[in-house]
């Protein structure tokens, strides 16, 4: 310890510990401190107390002297840092001669492991500009893979580590799965091993206990964590078609038994599988459900997301289903329960001009706005569709064109009354339909002064409107807003997932609540008591009789915000009930239905009754 140090030890100035970290603080040391990042000790005065630094951001910075015994971390000379501080020229010359021999002397001044951003923080910009680093990592990134002293990750987000002996790709691959703990861990070896196939020069001896330790690894977790198992059996079928010398083990698990085992909860499963091996599990379904094949992937037509629904739609038409596909969209779009995921994949512009195309009439956008407005009030929903809408402007013209003027109005009603769309999205969806119908301006303007009309709604669905209502103001829009003030104390709005998140939250509540005072400002309660039945009329019950087959149905017409399948209860807003509505018995009416439009004769009209 330096005689100025030890005095001010002694004098109990600061404790040993203290003296001994500034001992190693002289004049010219190379620094880190935490916050500040790489400095250069600059003086030391023990008769002020400070020691001054010059670092990157502040030059002839006062530091106290306990501080800095705490604060501050000596690095050699040969650090990366002081290199570059001191001879910066020869460090950008390095970086374009021998970028192997750097970056492993970067690694090798942090523990041998640091991610491409902590890479990226100390050589951009001193040594190599952003645009510049870009290009060199990726041109180093191939001699690293080469050099065998380096591990790089399939992840940005993990670390490259450095070996002080060098280790070949297949080893080093090897290594990891064996070390792996993990299913996940197991599933990026896999994934590794796969990408450098042919760094293995002798596939059946390297590989094939590796398909064996996958096979038991995935026969173990089975029932625990199916969708990670099931990943590892699509890698393991991957690594046997590639490589010709590899086996599948005898009783081995198969997609196809891991498939039928989970069948019940198919849909939830396929949801977790990673999309790049989704198309190699959903060819295992004629081998796992046989005859019922067709019925599983069609049910995924309807049931699925968008990217389920694609592959799903893939498979079908590779096995010559497609005219199985068609009628099953066609029948889902007609009863308007067609999901938006499927009417995604539909309205993508390769579908809708090839083989589909005859799908793609005005019902399709009345399909498309009630699916929208099912999914509107579900926070995790995927808003794909309504920006396909809104963003390929020759979706509508092509769903609309060669259209009857009624089907357009029609239409054209559901999308004014619709609360899916703000204003200026709406009124960018009209414009489109007069540009290519400019005769119907004056339809449009006329459905516009009708959208205020009253709704006829039940009591009933009033109060429980009003409850939602009050349930958003009182309780969710507050929670948000907190939600809101938590997330901004995080720090830097610009990278906290969480304050986004909050926000995007608020624009769909706030939006929930102007569509709801809105519904309730023109909603008229009722309880459709005295009904004048002369003629079918909102609160009626009428029995009709098809004339097809002469069986009879019935339905109660009620309110706006009425409607049960189950117990036969329509709004009067439904296409069905504006057929009927106004029409005496014995009148003979076309109602639309799932197949196709149907006749029936109405038989009877009576005062609905709740009973």
């Amino acid at each position: 310890m330096n005689p100025e140090t030890l005095k001010a030890v002694e004098a109990g100035k600061f404790s040993t510990a203290h003296g001994i970290a500034l001992d190693k603080l002289t004049v010219g040391t190379c620094v880190l401190h935490k916050s500040w990042g790489f400095g250069q000790i600059a003086g030391t005065d023990f008769a002020l107390n400070q020691i001054t630094i010059d670092f990157t951001t502040k030059k002839s910075h006062p530091m106290q002297l306990v501080y800095a015994a705490e604060s501050l971390t000596p690095i050699e000379s040969g650090h990366i840092l002081a290199q570059i501080a001191s001879n910066l020229a020869a460090v950008r010359t390095r970086a374009a001669n021998d970028p192997t021999g750097l970056i492993g002397h970067v690694l090798s001044c942090y523990n041998n492991r640091m991610t491409q951003d902590q890479l990226t923080q100390v050589l951009v910009p001193a040594v190599l500009k952003e645009g510049e680093f870009k290009k060199w990592w990726e041109s180093s990134k191939k001699l690293l893979k080469k050099d065998g002293h380096f591990s790089l990750p399939t992840k940005k987000s993990d670390p490259i580590l450095f070996h002080s002996e060098a280790v070949s790709r297949s080893d080093e691959h090897l290594l990891a799965f064996a070390e792996a703990r993990q299913l996940k861990d197991q599933i990026s070896a896999l994934e590794r091993i796969l990408r450098d196939l042919e760094e293995f020069k002798d596939p059946a001896t390297q590989l094939q206990p590796l398909i064996a330790a996958t096979e038991e690894s995935a026969r173990k977790n089975s029932k625990l964590a199916t969708a990670e198992s099931l990943t590892l059996l699509v890698l393991r079928d991957e690594l046997v078609e590639r490589s010709k010398t590899l086996k599948v083990g005898e009783n081995a698990p198969l997609i196809a038994s891991v498939l039928i085992e989970e069948q019940r909860a198919i849909h939830t499963l396929l949801e977790q599988i990673p999309a790049a091996k989704l198309k190699r599990t959903l060819a295992a379904f004629p081998e796992a459900f046989g005859e019922d094949w067709l019925a599983k992937a069609l049910s995924l037509i309807t049931r699925g997301t968008t990217r389920l629904v694609s592959e799903a739609a893939r498979l079908l038409i590779e096995h010559n289903k497609g005219a199985d596909l068609k009628a099953t969209l066609d029948r889902s779009i007609r009863d308007h329960s067609i999901s938006s995921a499927a009417l995604t994949w539909l309205c993508d512009k390769k579908e809708r001009t090839g083989d589909f195309s005859d799908l793609i009439q005005p019902r399709v956008m009345s399909a498309i706005l009630s699916a929208l407005e099912r999914d509107q009030f579900n926070e995790n929903r995927d808003r794909k569709l309504h920006d396909l809408l809104m963003n390929d402007l020759t979706l509508l013209p092509d769903i609309i064109s060669d259209s009857e003027a009624e089907e357009l109005r029609e239409v054209m009603r559901k999308l004014l009354l619709s609360p899916v769309f703000e204003d200026l999205n709406k009124r960018s969806l009209l414009g489109r339909f007069v540009r290519s119908y400019p005769e119907l301006e004056a339809l449009i303007t006329g459905e516009r002064e009708e959208r205020q009309e009253s709704l006829i709604v039940s009591w009933d669905s009033l109060q429980k409107r009003q409850a939602e209502y009050e349930d958003l103001v009182a309780k969710k829009i507050p929670e948000n807003t907190r939600e809101i003030s938590v997330a901004r104390d995080h720090g830097d709005l610009r990278e906290n997932f969480e304050f986004k998140a909050a926000k995007d939250m608020q624009s769909v509540l706030m939006r929930r609540k102007a569509e709801t005072e809105r519904d309730l400002t023109i909603a008229r309660g009722t309880d459709f008591a005295n009904p004048d039945t002369s003629s079918v009329s909102i609160g009626t019950t009428v029995t009709i009789r098809w004339v097809d087959s002469q069986k009879e149905e019935f339905y109660h017409i009620l309110g706006a915000w009425d409607t049960d399948p189950e117990q036969s209860i329509i709004s009067y807003k439904a296409a069905i009930a504006q057929v009927l509505i106004g029409k005496p018995v014995g009148s003979t009416v076309t109602l639309p239905t799932e197949q196709e439009n149907r006749t029936a004769e109405i038989v009877s009209i009576t005062a609905w009754y709740k009973g």
